[in-house]
């Protein structure tokens, strides 16, 4: 399967505080979200100036990829486009096509499976190529790119985060520093809607992986950043109510691994950098965070890897774990999202002769 761009696809967030709030109101529609929560999830912006990192460090990895594509002789366009915000991915397709693109592959920044992680990027997708269809009759066919929580270069990348985290740490605690990981949480009524707790055993399979690779034999998985009301129930324990319960066992040192985050955005700098940093001084707990991958050349490398796997028809990179791979065994069968969760990649594709 022959390309000739790339779409580096995201979640999108504010560049000033002018935007905060009608970044925030994009991103809740329809759910009934209180004001008052949404003026309390405003401030974790505005306190880093109402600026989200999330759109600089994809504008960052868009570069790197231009390198790593450069030191292996390819030239493709990159294009990038969002779901909630500026650059909309709509604006960015409809580019595309007047820039004469016919065939991209779609690089999404969430390495996991289940709705939110991956069914909902293919209908970005689908919904921005039926926009573009019905204004100019015609769109380039995108074609998502596999999950890639098990892909030797995201765990090698978690694996050394993990082990320059521990170096921060005192000396004397480094060797009984307890690990953690974190991913967001989501609703319990959601975490099976692409298949029964697809996304909670994607991420603890990776965990698992990074761990091993690091040097740990025994860690802790958790989640963060739940919202909504209190009585709806989301996944658990909460990262903060576990730092808290490590407090009282006496654990001195923690490191903490953002598993659940391919770049340091919003919930990764505020929730951990700021909360959960700040909880864990306060009760006299070394605190040590592992970076993300970001926009890391080793991060672009796994992009193109993606690609040459598509392109050249190849068996995916996996680290193999002692479980089937969550969600499709371990082949590439499946590779995707699952199709009961999701419309495929090319829906709403014209005839073929219409491109």
């Amino acid at each position: 399967m022959d390309f000739d761009a790339v779409l580096l696809l995201s979640f999108g967030g504010p560049e000033g505080p002018e935007q905060v709030r009608p970044f925030l109101e994009n991103v809740t529609r329809g759910r009934n979200i209180p004001p008052e929560r949404l003026d309390e999830v405003a401030q974790h912006y505005l306190h880093f100036g109402g600026v989200s990192p999330i759109n600089g460090i994809n504008r960052a990895l868009i570069e790197q990829i231009g390198v790593e594509m450069a030191a292996r002789g390819t030239v493709l366009p990159v294009y990038f486009g969002n779901r909630n915000w500026d650059p909309y991915v709509e604006d960015t397709v409809a580019q595309m096509r007047a820039d004469g693109i016919r065939r991209a592959a779609v690089f999404s920044t969430s390495a996991w499976g289940g709705y939110s992680g991956c069914a909902q990027y293919q209908e970005d997708i689908t919904r921005a190529r039926r926009s573009v269809i019905e204004k100019h009759g015609a769109a380039p066919e995108l074609v998502k790119l596999r999950q890639y929580f098990d892909h030797p270069l995201l765990v090698s990348m978690f694996a050394d985060a993990i082990a320059d985290a521990a170096l921060t740490l005192p000396e004397d605690l480094r060797a009984g520093a307890r690990l953690v990981f974190t991913a967001h949480s989501i609703p319990l009524r959601a975490a099976s809607r692409c298949g029964p707790d697809l996304y909670e055993r994607q991420v603890g399979y990776s965990s698992a992986l990074i761990a091993a690779a690091a040097g740990y034999p025994d860690y802790d998985q958790v989640w963060q950043s739940r919202s909504g009301p209190p009585q709806v129930p989301w996944l658990e324990p909460d990262v903060a109510d576990h730092l808290a319960l490590l407090t009282e066992r006496g654990t001195k040192a923690v490191i903490v691994c953002p598993v659940g985050f391919v770049a340091d955005h919003i919930e990764v700098v505020w929730d951990l950098d700021d909360e959960l940093a700040v909880q864990a001084q306060a009760a006299g707990v070394a605190f040590a965070r592992a970076s993300t991958p970001n926009a890391q050349p080793r991060f672009a490398q796994l992009v193109l890897d993606l690609i040459g796997e598509l392109a050249e028809g190849s068996s995916p990179a996996r680290v193999i774990g002692t479980e089937p791979v969550p969600g499709y065994g371990n082949s590439i069968d499946g590779a995707y999202c699952t199709p009961a969760c999701t419309p495929p990649a090319t829906a709403a594709r014209p005839s073929a002769g219409s491109h």
